[in-house]
């Protein structure tokens, strides 16, 4: 079956290219906007099956793989940043204090209707840095479009005292672990997947 990922996310595409099997790329246009009361948890869960389901009406045919990632710092949710001045904001705000990742991650089967959702929770701690450290990473990361403001798989390590997963790709945005599991209750084993 086709495999496509229904995100433009340059991270989730890195990480799903690591599984060795060929795959496409849809955008889901999909509202984001969590609904009133909703917990993170389930904001997460739902827009990834929003994401996928999105897709599917143009790949009838698919295994569509859907991710959404919410954070929460202090009980509120944060995004990403868009700009320097943001990025400087919240790392500021997230100095020396504990983050919740929240990674959703759903594999629908376009063909027969069923979808398999799971969250993947990440627990970060992070370091206590100095403004002069935030603008040098910065200037060197620039990581505008990452949730959080601190890519964890580049330099945005350093800023990262610890943290806690069953997954560390659900920080990145796509819960790798997971996901094998989910394409092997859909028949597609990436250990033994090959072109024909």
């Amino acid at each position: 079956m086709q495999l496509v990922l229904a995100s433009t996310s340059p991270y989730r595409r890195e990480l799903l290219a690591r599984l060795g099997v060929p795959f496409d790329i849809a955008a889901p246009d999909v509202d984001e906007t969590p609904l009133p009361g909703e917990s993170p948890d389930d904001t997460a869960q739902r827009l990834s099956a929003l994401k996928a389901s999105a897709v599917a009406k143009r790949f009838p045919d698919a295994l569509i793989i859907g991710s959404d990632q919410v954070a929460l710092l202090d009980g509120r949710q944060i995004g990403k940043p868009g700009t320097h001045e943001n990025a400087v904001e919240q790392l500021k705000a997230m100095r020396g204090k504990t983050l919740e990742f929240h990674t959703a991650l759903s594999l629908l089967n376009a063909r027969t209707g069923r979808i398999q959702t799971v969250n993947v929770p990440v627990r970060l701690v992070m370091r206590e840095y100095s403004d002069a450290q935030i603008e040098a990473y910065l200037r060197k990361d620039q990581p505008y479009n990452c949730c959080g403001s601190a890519r964890s798989e580049s330099l945005g390590i350093a800023l990262i005292a610890r943290y806690e997963t069953e997954d560390p790709n659900a920080l990145v945005g796509l819960p790798l672990i997971k996901l094998v599991e989910m394409l092997a209750n859909e028949g597609l084993d990436v250990l033994t997947y090959h072109e024909a």
